[in-house]
């Protein structure tokens, strides 16, 4: 993992939200925990299926690949 790309994407995260909140915009993120909690439970799902190579190419099973 790169820390520096890390720390780069929690400061323009933060910048981002302080912007939004100060400009009085909703989020466009869950504002409760259980939302947070299901986009890490996304992400975990995500490297899961990645880390055991399963997985089909949907475009191409349903005939629409380029």
């Amino acid at each position: 993992m790169n820390v520096t790309l890390t720390l780069l994407a929690l400061l323009t995260g933060f910048v981002t939200g302080a912007l939004f909140t100060f400009l009085g915009i909703p989020l466009p993120a869950p504002p409760r925990l259980p939302g947070l909690v299901g986009i890490v439970g996304i992400y975990v799902g995500y490297k899961t299926v990645e880390y055991f190579g399963a997985g089909i190419d949907l475009l191409a099973a349903l005939g629409l690949a380029g």
